[in-house]
């Protein structure tokens, strides 16, 4: 059964949402129309996308978003309908009366962070500024619920209709910024360390600990690679990881690649999980960089990286986005902040970025994710018990719209000592939530 869409213009921003909505999230099959008269004659579910109005459809009046070109300064306003932050209020004699679509279109799009903004001190879009946050609903997948409320509205007037939802998935991610806390540092600079812990930091208890990790008496605390492969094992899980591969500098602080033990490290993890890039924080001003790096890591994958997500959660409209498709990347896991939880695109769904000054769908596939490890405990300063009660109200949320819970984690973060103490029980705690149903 097919779905007809009538409005009286199509565009590419119409056609983009219709297919994220209508096919990707909610599993019908649509075909958009501008005929007037095969509309009036469809006997089967129908969309009316207009201000016109129709006998025997399902009618939502445009705000006009999808029909205009380039990215202007709105005057947005957020009622709530229905328990659900809404945008675009248009004609009360609208089956639904807010315009979905547009609102959709303008969460995913991210057509906030192409407006002028004050930057963060790593030249990030700070969550606090977000409409999202402003407003109370960050923490709300608002896209799938407005899916879900036009399904339900569809299936009311049209039983026949069948909607195929996708099915809760849980998907946990790893980056890798440093793979060592002390090892393959090279000896005078672990020489170094220790001395200055020994003598000048009067710190001994870290100095011992480096030079025992040195001499291979003791496990180095940040290769907690064996331990996540043992959790994941448990419960059937294969997570994902993003190595950082840039030169050192003061935000990477990663050893180099042409180290033997990090390269056998990525390809060994790289031959049993997904495996992909974490772009250096300099990549982002010079992209020469970020080819160096893709190309480096792509040797020792021993074939292309497709794979991303951005160090410092570094994301610049559009040219973040341009710059991976332009080096091969087919799929980016930066969407979410460094300061908060929740839905930075409104949307707990994958779904392909639509860059708004060129007007087109691309082929880069964003996922977004819901929670990080430094936002608990460093932004939100919330003790253990409260992350794992957070993340329970993030998990439960994405159950219900049927999405997928994607968390970001650190190698650093497994290591259940020191600043870390009490954290590895969140972790195991989130997996449970997410794989019992």
């Amino acid at each position: 059964m097919v779905l007809l869409f009538y409005s009286q213009q199509i565009t590419p921003r119409l056609e983009y949402i219709v297919n994220l909505i209508c096919r990707e999230i909610l599993g019908i099959d649509c075909q958009i129309t501008t005929d007037k008269d095969q509309f009036s004659k469809y006997s089967e579910p129908k969309i009316n996308y207009s201000s016109l109005f129709f006998d025997d459809s399902f009618t939502i009046v445009p705000a006009g978003l999808l029909f205009e070109k380039g990215i202007r300064k709105l005057d947005m306003y957020v009622p709530v309908y229905k328990d659900m932050h809404v945008l675009f209020l248009t004609d009360p004699r609208s089956d639904i009366p807010f315009d979905l679509f547009s609102a959709s279109f303008y969460m995913v799009t991210r057509y906030e962070e192409y407006l002028d903004f004050n930057e963060d001190e790593h030249g990030r879009f700070e969550a606090g500024q977000s409409i999202a946050f402003e407003n109370g609903f960050l923490n709300e997948p608002v896209v799938n619920q407005w899916a879900i409320e036009l399904s339900d509205c569809l299936v009311k007037m049209f039983p026949g209709l069948k909607i195929k939802r996708n099915k809760f998935r849980f998907f946990p991610t790893i980056d890798v910024d440093e793979p060592y806390a002390y090892l393959h540092k090279g000896m005078f600079r672990n020489a170094g360390a220790i001395l200055h812990s020994l003598l000048l930091k009067k710190d001994k208890k870290e100095g011992f600990q480096r030079f025992k990790v040195w001499i291979r008496k003791m496990e180095d605390p940040y290769f907690t690679f064996p331990l996540i492969e043992k959790i994941h094992d448990r419960s059937h899980l294969a997570p994902a990881f993003f190595f950082l591969t840039g030169k050192r500098g003061k935000f990477d602080k990663n050893i180099s690649i042409k180290k033997k033990a990090y390269r056998n490290l990525i390809k060994y993890l790289s031959k049993n999980y997904e495996t992909g890039i974490h772009p250096s924080y300099r990549s982002n001003l010079r992209t020469e960089r970020l080819s160096d790096e893709i190309n480096n890591l792509s040797k020792v994958f021993g074939k292309p990286v497709q794979k991303s997500r951005q160090h410092f959660l570094k994301l610049s409209f559009p040219e973040t986005y341009r710059n991976l498709i332009q080096f091969g990347i087919k799929e980016d896991y930066t969407m979410g902040y460094a300061s908060r939880t929740g839905f930075r695109a409104g949307i707990a769904s994958p779904f392909n970025f639509y860059d708004l000054e060129r007007e087109e769908e691309t082929g880069l596939k964003v996922f977004p994710f819901q929670v990080m490890d430094g936002t608990l405990k460093d932004y939100l300063r919330l003790y253990p018990a409260e992350a794992i009660q957070r993340i329970h109200e993030l998990v439960e949320k994405v159950k219900k719209v049927n999405g997928t819970f994607i968390s970001l984690w650190h190698n650093t973060s497994f290591d259940d000592k020191g600043e870390w103490k009490g954290w590895r029980k969140v972790y195991e705690e989130m997996i449970r939530l997410c794989i019992n149903e």
